[in-house]
């Protein structure tokens, strides 16, 4: 995250940093659960959906042990007790994992600094994803119109590559939303919630569809 979404960020009250990192991760959604998961990992893939969901609930006791029940589920699985060498797509697959682990901290002790580390794994994941790009041999097949994308926003994001560029235009447009989104509402259960949540699944479908590519062409 830049200076300026960590001040917004940190303006914005708990149950509103606590939306903002379940939009980050449902962001990461479409690229996690459009692949396989390795078998070997154990990983139940429903669970990861469920856990996607019940992120974008209201605060509460109810969703909250939900939630809780799902983490303890999915933490069973042979992935927490092994080594993994990841490729590109499981890469991206246990970074949101572990944002998604790191949400459920949140319900116990609401935290900034721990807001601040699951949004950042869309950061962080945005800009590994433009460095496989620009390292690639073969050219995005968007690649003219990322460029497009990217001077039309001028001086904000100068030297950030289009996912990182997208990930923040996508982020700033939660952020302000979230300013006055009514605190009891969970982002499934208003139309603005629905709308920022499909903001981040456009996004998504983007990320999933350039983890194809890579897959695809070998990087």
């Amino acid at each position: 995250m830049d200076v300026v979404q960590i001040e917004r960020l940190a303006d914005l009250n708990p149950v509103h940093q606590r939306q903002a990192a379940a939009l980050a991760l449902w962001r990461w959604r479409a690229p996690v659960l459009a692949f396989d998961m390795d078998a070997e990992w154990g990983v139940d893939p429903t669970v990861l959906a469920l856990l996607f969901r019940l992120a974008a609930e209201p605060a509460g006791e109810q969703s909250n042990h939900a939630y809780g029940q799902a983490v303890a589920e999915m933490s069973t699985a042979p992935l927490f007790e092994s080594e993994v060498d990841p490729d590109t797509v499981q890469l991206v697959q246990l970074e949101t994992i572990g944002g998604l682990l790191a949400f459920g901290e949140l319900l116990d002790k609401p935290a900034l600094d721990t807001v601040e580390r699951v949004v950042d794994v869309s950061s962080g994941l945005a800009n590994c994803l433009d460095a496989l790009v620009d390292a690639s041999f073969y050219s995005h097949p968007s690649e003219e119109a990322h460029n497009r994308y990217l001077a039309d926003l001028g001086d904000r994001t100068s030297g950030w590559g289009y996912f990182a560029s997208r990930n923040l235009v996508v982020e700033s447009a939660c952020l302000g939303a979230l300013r006055t989104f009514p605190g009891s509402e969970g982002l499934l259960d208003s139309s603005t919630g629905r709308e920022l949540l499909a903001l981040c699944e456009d996004f998504g479908e983007e990320l999933a569809a350039t983890l194809r590519w890579l897959r695809r062409t070998g990087h």
